[in-house]
């Protein structure tokens, strides 16, 4: 079935959704999905569910269409990634409390997130530092993990990516949690240099 919003862009059906518009909202989060899951995908729980941190995403999102201000000059999508992000770290912060010891014990496979700034060399010299981590992580992986991490960090489910590498899912999960063991052994190393 094609919606009825496919030619709107993002700031329209903001403005629908703020004038009571929910299929412009529904519309919003389709469009968004993907997104929510790769932002959130760099994080994991120690014993938890990857899904509790897409839920507080899509939360995040749910708060950028609903708080989004054209006048501000800035896009829709770059709002909206902010806004995830912020909420991601919100959880994450929360969860510091011993009530989510849970999410007390997540790590980032990507731990430089920058907050938000207007100056491009600071933006710029994060990507780089970014980049330079992923760079060393990648090292240290065998070629089946590399693949599943580029595959993991762009939002594809543990089947899609399956289906990509030609493993099973159970191959795909347990690839994953040993990527997640060496972030968390390399995340020292990083604050050391």
């Amino acid at each position: 079935m094609l919606s009825s919003f496919e030619s709107y862009s993002d700031e329209e059906l903001c403005a629908l959704s703020q004038q009571g518009q929910a299929t412009a909202e529904e519309e919003l989060v389709n469009r968004y999905h993907r997104s929510v899951r790769m932002i959130s995908r760099p994080y994991f729980l120690a014993g938890g569910d990857t899904e509790d941190l897409i839920q507080e995403a899509m939360v995040g999102l749910l708060k950028a269409i609903r708080e989004f201000d054209p006048s501000r000059k800035v896009s829709f999508s770059a709002f909206a990634e902010v806004c995830i992000r912020n909420r991601i770290r919100s959880a994450i912060t929360s969860a510091a409390r011993d009530k989510h010891a849970p999410l007390n014990d997540s790590v980032p496979l990507d731990s430089s997130l920058p907050l938000c700034t207007d100056d491009p060399e600071d933006g710029f010299i994060s990507r780089e530092a970014e980049a330079e981590r992923l760079d060393r992580l990648k090292n240290l992986l065998s070629p089946l993990e590399r693949d599943i991490l580029e595959l993991f960090l762009r939002g594809l489910s543990y089947r899609e990516i399956g289906v990509q590498v030609r493993r099973p899912v159970k191959s795909v999960d347990n690839a994953v949690q040993r990527i997640r063991r060496k972030v968390a052994g390399t995340l020292g190393d990083y604050s050391e240099s």
